[in-house]
């Protein structure tokens, strides 16, 4: 059993869809969670459908959602990094680095989840996973917290291979659906369903299991 799990992405929801269910199993179980969200997604384009905020109001918004996500979750602890959004590519290597230097030396985790650098799609996915690996992989060999990926880009898996980490979720969904409506800026999570509901079995189908590449550093 994990006794402490990062997860560091650069959104608010993120976490939702690839890997709600497993945290919340994960601390069912017993871990405690800690939820590095380098910025707070304030760039995105989806404001809600009726409009629910606008450029100005977006950020706080956001917040708000991320910590009713966190919450349906039952993440103990999130910290709002404070990076601009559509930016984590730019930054320096060093300063995100040792961002992230210091959470790992702070929490010392045995797991830490993040995205799969060039197969998460967004360029700040794939610059925040890219900066994971390489401080852990500056570590010593001993020292190293095993790295779970999210990845999703099309035809990751004819590259990658197949996840090594399948995760049931099937007795978190109503945390992992809570997750996901928490973020009612960015989904509408009665469009995704259309005529099915939550209890529907091929809902459930759909979400019970995520998955996730181990990073084999060499």
């Amino acid at each position: 059993m994990e006794n402490h799990i990062l997860v560091v992405f650069p959104h608010p929801d993120d976490e939702s869809f690839g890997t709600s269910g497993t945290l919340a199993k994960r601390i069912h179980e017993g871990a405690q969670v800690t939820y590095a969200c380098l910025t707070l997604g304030e760039m995105a384009r989806n404001m809600g459908k009726p409009l629910m905020a606008n450029r100005v109001t977006l950020p706080e918004l956001r917040k708000k959602e991320l910590a009713e996500s966190a919450r349906s979750i039952g993440i103990q602890d999130v910290r709002m990094m404070g990076l601009h959004d559509k930016t984590i590519e730019f930054e320096d290597q060093d300063m995100l680095d040792g961002m992230i230097r210091d959470l790992i030396e702070e929490l010392k985790p045995s797991l830490i989840i993040t995205f799969y650098p060039g197969y998460s799609v967004h360029p700040d996915h794939d610059a925040t996973g890219a900066a994971v690996i390489r401080t852990v992989a500056s570590m010593p060999k001993g020292q190293r917290p095993v790295v779970n990926c999210v990845a999703f880009s099309k035809g990751c898996e004819k590259i990658l291979g197949k996840p090594d980490v399948l995760v049931d979720v099937k007795d978190f969904l109503t945390n992992k659906f809570g997750s996901i409506r928490a973020h009612s800026s960015q989904f509408r999570w009665k469009d995704m369903l259309g005529n099915y509901s939550e209890n529907d079995e091929m809902v459930k189908s759909r979400f019970n299991t995520e998955r996730f590449w181990t990073y084999h550093f060499e």
